[in-house]
């Protein structure tokens, strides 16, 4: 097929269509066991994650000594005000990282990075990051899931020593999925990458590519036809950014990470050798998936560098202003702010170090965990920053710089919230966060029984698959009616002054509970479950906290037995774990005491124009441009707004 052939329009695509590109992107084994799965399951596997895991000696060396320089450089060279004033990260500091190594932490040695392992690289996240939130995406982008983290799980040797090197030093990456009309079902693909002698042509947009208006190198996912040798399919290509017909359209800009360089990239008979494609076609979904599975717990280490800096400010504006004749703090309604604020900073770090460290370690699979850190982080994070600004009250409101200009210290916390809101829609909104989870989460039960709620399975199917559900069954429901949860001498080991053991026996007859809870609900809905989307999400939920109180206790305890701060962590442990478990019995009431078919009667209601009375009275702000933008394959008409820094 020659290049000239004109890109396919976007596919037009069934629901089912959609799930089943979804479902062959998965991994569809479970190699290696999974601590979050077994707790949906209702098998709470301590063993999995206790006694904590931790980084050996010559890793933790190296990562405290990178962790020392890059303090210094972000202390003393990186002006986070600047960075928000003018919404660009001067090249200087870009320039200083790339000397300092932070564009290499998780780059093997051999290639010329740092070779951090996730633990270290987070911790390095959550530190520039707090300095300024742009820089910590700038960073994460291009290890996380631009070209290192693929072509280190996909890539081949050749691959790797071409641009590995140029990854840790020299070359900015960004990754390119998501198109004007495709967010998460990436099934309506557009962007094509047509076959031609030992090379593929792209045509196609991306939009919001992280770091594209600066990057050198890109991953880009794109659709090949099939054809004759070719099995086609959605396939990633590493691409140059200066190859003829690559243009960078727009500089977005958004209401937080004012400085990150966000773009519209537009590929126009763009010619890239085949040597450059990552993976066997077809495999592009598969590759961006599993680089998410760790790639997402970036997101984690900035809510907790968020918590952090919320808790340090709560105590000291809290300490320092005086209402009612004593510190604000004094006050319950403020104070209670402040003990959500620090236990669940204590509870995100919790979670986010154990992810690392299993992430490193390679003994578990870490598909549920590493998601389940990304949702519970960014919700947490957004709220504890919410809590933050009301209890700054109206300088909350006010931005640093009035503060500054008026004789008040600089709080940049209204900033702070518009940075964080990002994080519950980055790398997975929270909806789809409880989809994909779920998913995983049921996927013990859709694999011995998923052909009996299959509309288009066959009878014997059917008949198979009851048999199989039957045996199944026969020996996993038992295990639910009790267990260590129900004995009060149940993990005595983490009784020490506070006693936490009671919060883990209830973690264990919880996770039961939530096992049960699904069952009841496939077998009630069956082929329907896939539309309880608000069920899901709260299963989901229960399993994140009851997850991150797992998380919190094992912390605690290894702080504890390190001798390092271990009394108050116990007590941070213990206020937190009582905290979740308000919030997962409200969860569990919430399972079946909703409004869900209601919800849905309305919607159909202000779909259809029902409710449109109720929008009189105002005027409208927005313009009258389209909903989504025009993204016909073609050449661009813009100027190339590309600027690589050198």
């Amino acid at each position: 097929m020659s290049a000239s052939t004109t890109p396919s329009s976007r596919p037009a695509v069934t629901e089912r269509e959609a799930r089943e590109v979804a479902e062959a992107a998965r991994e569809q084994h479970w190699r290696k066991p999974s601590f979050a799965k077994e707790l949906f399951l209702g098998r709470f596997r301590l063993d999995l994650i206790h006694p904590h895991p931790l980084p050996d000696d010559e890793v933790a060396q190296r990562g405290e000594e990178f962790l020392a320089k890059l303090r210094d450089f972000v202390e003393t060279k990186v002006d986070g005000g600047f960075i928000e004033r003018e919404a660009r990260i001067p090249d200087e500091v870009i320039d200083g990282l790339k000397e300092l190594g932070a564009f290499g932490m998780k780059i093997d040695t051999k290639y010329g990075g740092l070779g951090l392992g996730q633990v270290y690289y987070n911790k390095a996240l959550s530190l520039a990051g707090s300095a300024s939130p742009a820089i910590g995406v700038l960073l994460s982008a291009h290890q996380s899931i631009g070209v290192p983290q693929p072509l280190k799980l996909f890539g081949t040797q050749e691959q790797r020593e071409r641009f590995l090197p140029r990854c840790a030093r020299t070359d900015i990456s960004a990754f390119l999925l998501t198109e004007p009309d495709v967010g998460s079902d990436p099934a309506r693909l557009a962007t094509t990458a047509i076959p031609d002698g030992d090379d593929y042509v792209l045509d196609g947009v991306k939009l919001w590519t992280t770091n594209g208006v600066v990057a050198d190198l890109l991953v880009v996912m794109a659709r090949v036809p099939k054809s004759e040798g070719h099995r086609g399919g959605i396939t990633a290509f590493v691409v140059e950014t200066n190859s003829p017909g690559v243009t960078v359209e727009n500089r977005n800009a958004f209401m937080g990470l004012r400085g990150i360089e966000n773009g519209v990239t537009r590929f126009h008979q763009v010619r890239v050798p085949a040597a450059n494609r990552v993976g066997e076609e077809g495999q592009g979904l598969k590759i961006a998936l599993t680089t998410l599975n760790t790639g997402r717990l970036s997101l984690p280490a900035s809510c907790v560098a968020a918590g952090k800096w919320c808790l340090k400010i709560a105590r000291e504006w809290s300490a320092a202003r005086e209402q009612w004749g004593k510190p604000v703090a004094h006050h319950e309604a403020v104070g209670s702010k402040i003990s959500f604020i620090a236990a669940t900073t204590f509870a995100l770090e919790a979670v986010t170090d154990l992810a690392s460290q299993m992430a490193d370690e390679d003994r578990n699979d870490i598909r549920i965990e590493g998601a389940l850190a990304k949702l519970y982080a960014s919700e947490m994070a957004w709220t504890m920053a919410d809590e933050l600004v009301q209890i700054r009250g109206g300088r909350g409101f006010e931005t640093a710089d009035s503060l500054r200009a008026r004789g008040e210290r600089g709080v940049p916390a209204e900033q702070l919230l518009r940075d964080l809101r990002i994080n519950r829609i980055f790398e997975g909104s929270t909806e789809i966060m409880h989809l994909l989870i779920a998913r995983e989460a049921v996927d013990a039960h859709l694999s011995v029984a998923g052909d009996l709620i299959d509309p288009e399975k066959s009878l014997g199917d059917k008949a198979r698959a009851g048999a199989n559900a039957g045996v199944f069954y026969a020996r996993w429901l038992p295990k639910l009616i009790a267990g260590p949860g129900q004995l009060p001498a149940s993990y005595g080991e983490f009784k020490h002054g506070v006693d936490l053991s009671g919060h883990l026996r209830y973690v264990e007859r919880t996770a039961r509970k939530l096992a049960r809870s699904t069952f009841y609900a496939m077998s009630r809905w069956q082929g329907r479950m896939e539309s309880k989307q608000g069920f899901l999400g709260r299963i989901v939920d229960i399993g994140a906290e009851l997850f991150a109180m797992s998380a919190s206790c094992v912390r605690a305890e290894l702080l504890r037995s390190q001798g390092d701060h271990g009394r108050e962590a116990y007590q941070l442990a213990d206020v937190f774990c009582r905290q979740a478990r308000i919030r997962i019995e409200e969860l569990f009431n919430r399972l079946w005491a909703n409004t869900d078919d209601l919800d849905r009667t309305v919607v159909k209601g202000v779909l259809s124009g029902t409710y449109e009375w109720l929008e009189q009275g105002i005027v409208d702000p927005s313009d009258d441009g389209p909903w989504i933008a025009d993204a016909t394959p073609g050449p661009s008409q813009k100027e190339n707004v590309h600027r690589p820094i050198r």
